[in-house]
């Protein structure tokens, strides 16, 4: 029986530590963020686009829309004339909230400044998960509850899930295939030429 367990124990650590040394480096970052960007990316993208101006210059000024999705309670005082809001703090939070929603996940995608980034990511969850409960008045079956029965809450379960997939690239970087690898590795070279 122990030449049993033995032969079961020594399979599992060749199986499992084959596969491991095979992944170690570049497997697991670039899953987080093939994930990422299945899950998100055009999520993030047209909820961006619905906050932009008119016109090419539109991403610099953000539309009446940015407005109220971003400070819902701020424009119902003002009546929705977002010529009432003052640009400092307001008006830039949501100019920088709308940007934010286009740069942040392209760099995540294609792995640059990955760890900043992801973790900037996260906070912008964050702020979204707060905006849409106290802003906007998410009803409890849209904010869900961890440890309950149902898995597929808006907020409370999906947005925790998005948040592991970024903290995974936070904690172990964007892997051997990304841009931060290969600006490390250009960098590394110019120092050696040095």
């Amino acid at each position: 029986m122990g030449a049993l367990v033995s032969l079961l124990v020594g399979l599992y650590q060749s199986i499992f530590g084959t596969i491991e040394r095979l992944t170690n480096g570049w497997f697991l970052g670039l899953a987080a963020r093939f994930v990422f960007a299945s899950v998100l990316l055009v999520f993030f993208l047209k909820s961006a686009l619905t906050k932009v101006g008119d016109g090419f210059f539109g991403f610099l000024s953000p539309s009446t829309g940015a407005y109220v999705q971003v400070l819902p309670s701020l424009m119902e005082k003002v009546g929705y004339d977002t010529s009432q809001i003052a640009f400092f703090p307001y008006g830039l939070i949501v100019l920088l909230g709308t940007w934010g929603e286009f740069i942040l996940p392209t760099l995540v995608v294609v792995g640059l400044f990955t760890r900043v980034v992801s973790l900037g990511m996260i906070g912008f969850v964050i702020v979204m998960s707060y905006v849409d409960i106290v802003g906007h008045g998410a009803d409890a079956t849209t904010i869900g509850a961890w440890f309950d029965g149902p898995s597929g809450a808006l907020i409370a379960d999906q947005r925790l899930l998005w948040i592991f997939v970024l903290l995974v690239l936070v904690l172990k970087g964007p892997g051997k295939i990304s841009l931060d690898a290969l600006l490390g590795s250009l960098y590394r070279r110019r120092q050696d030429q040095f």
